[in-house]
């Protein structure tokens, strides 16, 4: 009985000193549960890497083809429209870094800011997550919707967004200092609203996590595209092969746009994908290169698919 007595103590002393688990930035292995399909290169924290090369891509691709992609295979909550933006007519891609906030609640407030502190953690919670922002990221935020004292960043915050990511944000919330963030070189923004208010009432509760951004949901590594139509999240792990569809797609859209402005597409406005269509279409590139961003191997692959779906 005493050695039995003596083990619970000594399992309850070494549980003591073990470190607490960080409960508001979620854990390389939390982020591993949630992406587990993903197989590539990820961050130390656990989020897929997105290649930079395909975050460059990505950005000249619509919503509409890159969306389709995404419905066909049963991501239908994946768009969210209704943005005001730092710059509308620029758009933007990078890979989501997510944060979560709520509306205050004192013992809460508390129990997060005591973590912050044993953490080392500095500033307001709203500054918590820029800290953690790597070039090419976005950061993504919940803001429940709040614009009026839900301003997440000011002119301080949003040249620290920009430092970090060279790239921007998706705000569920409201942004203060509006005129002085649009002066930022590179830097971009959606979000719901302008307020003059600084942000209160509200606290982080999550870094990395699952969020909710209007009908659509985002997960940690998702590919961001911010465009003026809306915001696509796209999951990580269907990424590059949505964006080669999209290309395809445009590519082909591109052709039929031509053989339509010169005549040459008979009543078949929008299709008579037939496989002679399909050959002329392969001659057309070789005639045009620089219209190839894929690689013609990943090119020649869709190509074959394509043809054998037959005529559409």
């Amino acid at each position: 009985m005493k050695r039995t007595i003596a083990f619970i103590l000594m399992a309850w002393a070494l549980a003591a000193a073990m470190p607490a688990r960080a409960q508001v930035k979620m854990t390389r292995e939390q982020i591993l549960f949630y992406t587990s399909e993903w197989k590539g290169d990820r961050f130390p924290d656990g989020r897929p890497r997105l290649s930079d090369s395909l975050l460059k891509r990505a950005v000249d691709m619509t919503i509409e083809d890159v969306w389709e992609y995404l419905r066909d295979r049963g991501y239908r909550n994946q768009f969210e429209g209704g943005w005001e933006a730092l710059h509308i007519d620029k758009p933007f891609a990078g890979r989501a870094l997510t944060a979560q906030y709520m509306p205050t609640r004192p013992d809460m407030q508390r129990a997060i800011l005591a973590e912050g502190k044993a953490e080392g953690r500095v500033s307001g919670t709203n500054s918590w997550p820029i800290n953690e922002l790597q070039i090419g990221d976005v950061y993504v935020a919940d803001g429940f919707g709040k614009i009026i004292e839900g301003t997440l960043i000011g002119s301080n915050l949003g040249n620290a967004v920009a430092a970090h990511t060279h790239t921007g944000f998706v705000f569920d919330g409201g942004i203060r200092d509006q005129e002085e963030n649009r002066e930022i070189p590179g830097f971009n923004g959606f979000y719901r609203g302008y307020d003059p208010s600084a942000w209160a009432d509200m606290e982080l509760t999550g870094i990395n996590v699952p969020i909710r951004i209007g009908r659509a949901v985002v997960l940690p590594g998702d590919l961001v595209l911010a465009k003026p139509e809306g915001v696509l999240f796209i999951p990580a792990i269907l990424a590059e092969d949505a964006i080669g569809d999209a290309e395809f797609t445009a590519l082909t859209d591109d052709y039929n746009f031509e053989l339509n402005r010169e005549g040459r597409n008979g009543a078949q406005f929008e299709g008579g994908w037939t496989p002679a269509k399909y050959d002329a279409f392969a001659k057309w590139i070789d005639a045009h290169p620089e219209k190839l961003k894929m690689p013609r191997s990943e090119f020649d692959a869709l190509l074959a698919k394509a043809k054998q779906r037959g005529e559409r």
